[in-house]
């Protein structure tokens, strides 16, 4: 399974080489910062998904990983509430979804030649939705010195859960993905729900939320991603 880095999370990918980046987007009356955002994914050589149609709610764009030469590797679309770690958000009042997707990768060489890069799988994708489920959930109430140790000793927990899909502490889920029933990797904590599964594009699909029910969603390919904000 990839590490973080290996994934290509040095930052969001951009800027004016997408195709039909800012002039395509700024045609479609765009604002300029979500053009910006926007073009990171535009930039993907594989499709992203998201909650299918049945989801009616509000659809927000996060952002993408890419290797060092630029390559998008992965990224992350929302639904529902934006997850907030402000003091006086309470936790049990946010309802969102976030839909990960990883491209599927071979073993290949890294970009600066320096090493080589693991194939992404279905353990990628589960990896990057438990990390991602804690960033939007950890504990704001808890002693700032008492944060990174907390952040760090679950983070760990969640990396040796996504190296273990056929343990103990997953069960197995059947959901649509492109209308086609799929089987997903499906475990639940404290903090929210996590699955991880593959799709029939090419990609790994990973999936975190809170407040809203993993049982009833289906996930489908974004037909326009410049319809989400």
């Amino acid at each position: 399974m990839e590490t973080t880095s290996r994934l290509g999370t040095e930052g969001a990918a951009g800027g004016s080489g997408a195709p039909g980046g800012d002039a395509g987007a700024a045609a479609q009356g765009i604002p300029a910062d979500a053009r910006r955002k926007v073009d990171g994914y535009l930039m993907a050589a594989f499709p992203w998904y998201g909650l299918d149609e049945a989801f009616t709610g509000r659809r927000w764009l996060m952002q993408v990983g890419a290797a060092a030469d630029g390559t998008v590797e992965h990224g992350s679309t929302g639904h529902g509430d934006e997850p907030s770690l402000r003091a006086e958000t309470e936790p049990d009042q946010q309802r969102f979804a976030v839909v990960v997707t990883v491209a599927s990768r071979p073993v290949r060489d890294s970009a600066d030649g320096t090493g080589v890069l693991e194939a992404t799988s279905v353990s990628s994708a589960a990896w990057l939705a438990g990390s991602g489920l804690l960033s939007s959930t950890w504990p704001t109430r808890m002693e700032r010195a008492l944060r990174q140790d907390w952040l760090d000793q679950q983070t760990a927990i969640a990396w040796e859960l996504a190296d273990d899909l056929g343990g103990p502490n997953w069960s197995q889920l059947s959901l649509p993905v492109d209308g086609v029933p799929t089987d997903f990797h499906y475990r639940e904590s404290e903090y929210g729900w996590v699955l991880a599964g593959s799709a029939h594009e090419g990609v790994h699909i990973g999936a975190y939320g809170r407040g809203m029910s993993a049982y009833g969603l289906g996930f489908a390919v974004v037909k326009d991603i410049t319809a989400y904000e």
